[in-house]
């Protein structure tokens, strides 16, 4: 049986980041607004560990928001050390952590391997390199390739994280960059919408007009593309669209742009509902639609919204668990 895989997230907000990307500001995105310390850590880690009681788990303690690498040597030696305590007695099975693509090199993956680093994210965000120029990345696409590299040769699990609707970004841009993810060998990404959040350089090319952000459906158009790819290729979308931070669900730092909750179950519809579409065309007026078990609310869609789309045609949608993947079958009833 599949371990069920459990991440305790850890934010450290812009710490040791030498960049200011138009889009971000980490501590509104992640609802982080101070540095954790090493006592902080060690209590959120237990917290979480009494939240997880399946016995066939496998739990990862993952530091996201800043350019963990860009630390100090003995830094990064500090936050890795809280962690090593849970790794020997098994609680923890590793680390995964995310840094960019230009402050990766062998003394840093050897420090990283000796404290039990099992995954290393890269925020490529792009592969395309005048999209990258104009979000002030501070780093080109052949970085990402170079590092990637570097980072599967020393042993480590690969993700690469990609934003869309950048200025810039393409809808080709992007199925672009879904590909180089593919190739270079990583084996889980995330897809993340780019948003206009308070207080960053976007947010003053949004009110002065030069930048549109991508609307919901656009993003969710996108995201239903790109997801296509990457189950294809066998790479583990870990997450699509950004943490519901409260600030974002608030509204209160959200300026613009595709933000919803429910994100991956709006992608996910309509992944269905490309499948289903056709069904529209059957002459029968009621029928039942058998569907995998664990794919019963998307295949029904976001608020119903696949259902609904079947307007005069009387439809039931059934879990079975002996169908796998996105699999079904159709019961006339007439």
């Amino acid at each position: 049986m599949k371990k069920k895989h459990f991440n305790i997230p850890l934010f450290i907000p812009e710490l040791a980041c030498p960049f200011q990307c138009i889009y971000c500001n980490q501590r509104k995105i992640s609802g982080q607004l101070v540095v954790p310390s090493a006592e902080e850590i060690t209590t959120k880690i237990d917290k979480h560990l009494e939240t997880i009681s399946e016995k066939n788990s496998e739990v990862e303690v993952a530091f996201f928001g800043g350019n963990f690498t860009g630390l100090k040597i003995d830094e990064q030696v500090e936050y890795l050390e809280v962690v090593q305590p849970y790794v020997q007695k098994g609680k923890i099975s590793g680390i995964r952590l995310s840094t960019r693509p230009d402050y990766i090199n062998e003394e840093a993956l050897n420090i990283l391997k000796n404290y039990n680093v099992k995954t290393i994210e890269l925020g490529a965000q792009s592969m395309d390199d005048e999209v990258l120029k104009l979000a002030k990345r501070g780093h080109t696409a052949v970085d990402t390739e170079n590092t990637s590299k570097l980072i599967l040769e020393a042993g480590f699990s690969l993700g690469l994280q990609m934003m869309i609707g950048l200025p810039g970004d393409t809808l080709d841009k992007a199925i672009y960059t879904a590909k180089k993810i593919v190739e270079l060998g990583a084996n889980n990404t995330r897809i993340y919408p780019c948003l206009v959040i308070k207080g960053t350089k976007l947010e003053e090319m949004y009110r002065s007009g030069k930048y549109k952000p991508l609307s919901l459906d656009e993003a969710v158009l996108w995201s239903k593309e790109l997801l296509k790819i990457f189950e294809s290729s066998g790479v583990d979308v870990i997450k699509m669209g950004l943490h519901p931070s409260e600030g974002l669900l608030s509204g209160e730092e959200l300026i613009a742009g595709p933000f919803h909750q429910s994100f991956r179950e709006l992608v996910l519809t309509e992944i269905w509902w490309d499948l289903l579409e056709p069904l529209l065309k059957r002459e029968e007026s009621k029928f039942d639609i058998y569907v995998p078990k664990g794919q019963i609310n998307y295949a029904v869609g976001y608020n119903a919204q696949n259902k609904k789309r079947f307007k005069d045609k009387e439809v039931k949608f059934i879990a079975d668990q002996n169908f796998k993947g996105r699999d079904f079958k159709i019961i006339s009833l007439e």
